[in-house]
Parts: C-alpha cells; structure tokens; sequence
C-alpha cells in the first residue's frame, strides 16, 4: 500500500503545562516550525502530557501503535533533573536506538551555551515509526530542527531535520511504504543519496 500522508505525533512532557499552571509552548513551537518547514501533506495528534516514566511510554506506544505515527516529536523533560524521565521512557518503548540525532542535537546546542552537555536527547525506533527527543525552550527546538545558518543563509552546522525524510524512507518495508516528505529547503534542506531522489513527487 503507497502511502502518500505523513501522521506526526507531537508530545510536549511537562507538569506544570500539563496541569495548567502555565500555557505550554512546546506544541506550538512545533506545529508553526512544522507548518513552515514540510512542502508534503502530513496529519498531526497532540499530547500534552506530565513527566512521569509510564505515561510518557504509553502514549509513545499508543500513538505508534494505535495511531500508525510515522514520527513522533517529543519536547521537554530531557535534563538531569529528578523528574526528567524522557529519555528513559523512549528508550523503553525503542526496537532500536539512533545515536546520531542526540549527538548532533547537543553540538548545535554548545553553540550557545556550555550547559548543553547536560541534555539528554535520544532518538529511537519503534517499528516503522521515528521517535525524537527535543530540548524543551522553543528556540532551541528552531535551532536543533533547522541548524544555524551564517547571515547569508549558508548552513554552518546542519539541524537533524535534514536526515529525517530519508530515514523514514528507509523504515519503509514490501509489505509498508512510507510517505516522501519533502521539505522547504530556505528553512531545511533535507538531504537523500541521488537515487533515493524522486524528481516528481506527489503531493
């Protein structure tokens, strides 16, 4: 079966947002960088959920599970605080873990501030599905998505974006296919070997 919608998950992991106190601006964030950056038709399900270890898990499984997510973007909860779990609850949930988007996530980061190594980002595999860990600020979120550009808009450092639509390609499987997401290259050049190119995509 061709598919042709990309279903994003956006999670945002916070006590205080969950239960009110304060408006969360996690989902926001994400549903305006989204908006900008994806040329390709895509649906999205919200969570606004608190940092607690088993409801972080089960809403991951639930929204790849149930709702057949083909990425999951999650915001908050990463740090080393106490009730800082995302991680650890992504992992939980993962058939397999991608290293590199953390790793890439925190050299963005150390651009800005030295406290970056303290994040704790994971990105993971759930069947078909691509979970990834985001910092918590809306700026931040920007920067890690997109890169950091120099005042001409040449790409200094290149955002985990950029591997995201090629990676779902790869998840696709005989019996599965997965959308081609396309993306708008002013704010984020995805990037796929010329033979994975597809000159005239649908959308």
């Amino acid at each position: 079966m061709q598919e042709d919608i990309t279903r994003i998950g956006l999670v945002s992991i916070s006590d205080r947002a969950s239960q009110g106190v304060y408006e969360d601006k996690g989902i926001p964030a994400l549903t305006a960088w989204l908006a900008q950056a994806l040329l390709s038709p895509y649906t999205v399900s919200s969570r606004l959920i608190a940092d607690d270890q088993a409801t972080i898990s089960n809403t991951l499984k639930q929204l790849v599970d149930e709702e057949d997510c083909h990425l999951i973007l999650t915001t908050g909860g990463t740090g080393p605080a106490v009730r800082d779990v995302t991680p650890e609850a992504t992992l939980a949930v993962a058939d397999r873990e991608m290293p590199g988007f953390g790793e890439q996530m925190r050299q963005i980061s150390l651009r800005f501030v030295p406290t970056a190594i303290l994040s704790r980002q994971v990105a993971v595999i759930r069947k078909q599905c691509l979970i990834i860990n985001l910092p918590g600020q809306p700026k931040s979120i920007q920067e890690t998505l997109e890169g950091l550009k120099d005042n001409d808009g040449n790409t200094l450092v290149p955002g985990i974006f950029a591997a995201v639509p090629y990676c779902l390609d790869l998840l696709a499987t005989p019996d599965s296919a997965m959308p081609y997401l396309e993306t708008n290259e002013a704010l984020v050049k995805s990037f796929r070997p010329k033979s994975a190119i597809r000159q005239a995509a649908t959308r």
